[in-house]
This record gives structure tokens, sequence and C-alpha cells, in this order.
């Protein structure tokens, strides 16, 4: 297995240096942040990134990700020429020696949370989605402000897309991915590129909005309108975790054995009562999932893509990009490391 870890370029206070002396790591992965969605990513920005990484003893072999524009999600127009430009750009990334390339098709917001710093006993702090804290709200009348919405749309923006998405309905949404799907996989397949689809975070409708990408049905339902190896999944464990009708190791054993897994995001999440849940530390006995199987799965179906591990607690006084600080997250890939020798796998240099 490949031992990843996201950075978010050169403003990122996660320096690539403290990176490279987390042990085992190999991987950096990231992507352009200057280019609005649609566009093309220069071949400079591309080369820029490598030659960094490379400086500091790392490579940068993943990108998280090319932005699937809302016009290709809803079938707009543009969307013919978005879908052009996004084949250039995995054409550019190949070039530059990206592997695998991670992308999502939920509808206006990446992921959904109600708090970025929800305080632990222990003083640590993390990211949650209460229930209670999404009572009453309406972003169609009301202005709304959650965590992981894009702040360049305004609120009327956003009304727009919500009602766009409730006219286009799930079915619709499917439509428009067989066809990104059918221009894409192809150019990946040219160029030696894995396209790694993350699941919906949550895995459930929020606002109405329709989700897709939520369990083994749907999964097999994607993985099956290109049957290509070009056609797989970044497997976030806390995102498909987060619904308590997943079986995670499960999940990860089926797709694994199907080579269908170029990247995986492991973490841990604690499912409540009313199925609100709190991104806890990786250990398995801090949320809901036992990471130890399935790290197992992962050895045993002979996994040998990438991992990084995923959300951390902010700990030990660091301030920066929720979920992202450097401690957690190295203590993270330090358990994950752990988990693969004691289970007889190996990680690649």
């Amino acid at each position: 297995m490949k031992s990843s870890f996201r950075w978010y370029g050169e403003s990122d206070p996660v320096k690539l240096e403290y990176i490279r002396q987390i042990p085992g790591m190999r991987s950096i992965v990231s992507a352009v942040y200057d280019v609005k969605p649609g566009e093309v990513w220069p071949e400079e920005s591309i080369r820029h990134l490598t030659e960094l990484c490379r400086e500091h003893g790392l490579i940068f072999d993943v990108v998280e990700s090319i932005p699937v524009t809302e016009e290709i999600k809803l079938g707009k127009p543009e969307r013919e020429q978005h879908i052009q430009n996004y084949c250039e750009s995995v054409r550019r990334c190949a070039k530059y020696g990206i592997k695998c390339i991670t992308y999502n098709f939920m509808p206006v917001f990446d992921w959904t949370r109600t708090q970025l710093d929800k305080m632990a006993e222990d003083g640590s702090t993390s990211l949650v989605m209460y229930w209670e804290q999404m009572k009453g709200l309406d972003p169609l009348k009301d202005d709304i402000h959650l965590p992981g919405w894009d702040a360049s749309y305004t609120q009327n923006e956003v009304r727009d897309l919500i009602r766009a998405y409730s006219e286009l309905g799930e079915e619709g949404l499917w439509q428009n991915i067989e066809y990104f799907l059918k221009r894409v996989i192809s150019v990946a397949e040219e160029c030696g590129v894995v396209m790694a689809l993350h699941p919906d975070d949550p895995p459930y409708p929020i606002f109405g909005l329709p989700r897709v990408i939520t369990g083994e049905k749907n999964i097999d339902r994607y993985l099956s309108i290109v049957d290509s190896p070009s056609n797989a999944l970044c497997f976030c464990t806390g995102s498909l975790g987060s619904s308590k009708g997943n079986d995670v190791p499960a999940l990860v054993r089926k797709y694994s054995s199907m080579n269908r897994i170029a990247f995986i995001h492991l973490r841990n999440v604690k499912i409540l009562p009313d199925t609100s849940f709190e991104e806890s530390g990786h250990l398995s006995r801090e949320g809901s999932l036992d990471m130890n199987q399935i790290v197992k799965a992962l050895v045993e179906t002979g996994y040998t893509g990438y991992f990084r591990p995923d959300h951390g607690r902010m700990i030990w006084g660091e301030t920066g990009k929720p979920g992202y600080g450097l401690y957690d997250r190295a203590l993270g890939t330090a358990y994950v490391n752990g988990l693969i020798e004691a289970n007889g796998g190996t990680i690649e240099k």
C-alpha cells in the first residue's frame, strides 16, 4: 500500500518538510486551487506542485480533486465544454505523473457538517453533524452558512441550485453521471489514470438534494456504467461509515477484491442514537468503525493502492484548517501503519 497525505499547497500551514517526517510517508495528495471549476488546469501549475514535492522527497501522484461542475451534474448546455476541459486536465495531470484522480458527484455541497470545532472531553476539537443544529432550517427561505458549503455561491444561487436539483431528481442525476463517465473514463484509460469516485458525505439526503453514492446497491450501479479498472472508488470509511446501514469492512473487502478501490480515506466516526455523528480519533474504540477489520480486509485482498488518514482532530493547541492539521493525521498514519504490519501487509517506499 502507498501512504499519502492531503496537502493544500504552499498556503497550507502544514509544510512538506513536516509531512516527509511521518513514518512511511510516500505520496502527496493535492490539487490546483487557483483555477475555477470547469477550466483547464495550467501545465505550469501541475509541474510546480510535482517539483515542490520531489524536492522534499515526496511524490505528487494523487489529485484530490478535479471538481465536477454543477453544469455537468445538472446537464446544462455548458457541460460539453466543461467535460472537454475536464478531459484535458486529466491528460495534463497524467503527463506529470498523476496516477489517481479523485472527484465526487455531490450536488452543490461537497460535504455537510454543522460545527467544525466541537470540543471533546479531552480538549480536542473535531467536525460534527448534529441534526439538532439543522432543525427548522430551510435553505429556500433562510440564509444558511453551514461548514462545507461553497462560500462563492450567494444565497439566491444556492436556492436556484436546490430548486434545479429538485426538478432533476435522482434518476436525472444518474443520467448525467452516465453521460460524464462515458466521456471521461475512456480518456483516463488512454492516459493510464484511475478515476476515483468519493462517496456522498453524509450518505443520505440533506435538504432534499439527491444523494446517489450512498451504499452498496448504488456503488454497484455506478461501477457498472463503465466496467473498467479506470472507473474506481475513493473509498471514504468515514463518509460511508456515518450510516449504520453500511457494513464498511465488508464493503472494503468486496470492492478491493474486485480491484475497484484506487484510494482509501481512513478515519473513524461515532454515530449517535439519532444518527447524528462526530468525527472521532482513529482508534476503533473511539468510534463506530472497526478500523482493524477494515485494514485487515485491505491486506487480505492484496490492496496496493493509496491510503491516507482523513479528517484528524485538532490537538495539542494546533490551529489551522479544521480536520487537516498535522498532529492527529500523523498519529492516524502511524496507527494505520501498525495495523498494516500487524496484519501482514507492507507499505511501499
